[in-house]
């Protein structure tokens, strides 16, 4: 497997970059760059600051998932999931989190909060037409092929 390189900018000396956990992991941790604990109260979101930029080769984009012990143990995920980082964004990357639980949620400096997938990002060709093409499925949607 081929490696892309991504250009990382810290913006202060103890951010921790996102880092794979395992060597067969898809996505790497994103940990919170924060002054102080931010707490989410039930329902409530916030952007939390991650303390670096990126340069994204052009062609793809990095994707803000979910940490699946976060969602599962404590109702924390990524409110927009994924989010997509674009590779001329250049500003400082923020995730935003929603607490979903019934019960409060502190998210403390250096605390793993997300998860980032690097993909190749297409762009498409549109071609405005009267008529599309028939298909088996054709415009069943919602339910159509089972639950």
């Amino acid at each position: 497997m081929s490696a892309v390189t991504v250009k990382f900018q810290r913006h202060a000396d103890d951010v921790v970059l996102p880092d794979y956990a395992t060597p067969g992991a898809a996505g790497m941790d994103i940990a919170a760059h924060l002054d102080t604990a931010v707490t989410l109260a039930p329902f409530a979101r916030a952007a939390i600051a991650t303390g670096f930029s990126m340069q994204l080769p052009s062609g793809y984009e990095a994707q803000i998932r979910p940490r699946s012990g976060l969602a599962l143990k404590h109702g924390v995920t990524v409110a927009n999931a994924p989010g997509t980082i674009d590779s001329d964004y250049r500003g400082e990357v923020a995730v935003i989190l929603i607490n979903l639980s019934q019960q409060d949620f502190t998210i403390t400096p250096g605390m793993r909060i997300a998860q980032m997938v690097i993909a190749p990002a297409t762009h498409c060709r549109f071609e405005d037409t009267l008529k599309l093409d028939m298909s088996d499925r054709g415009a069943s949607g919602f339910g159509s092929t089972g639950l």
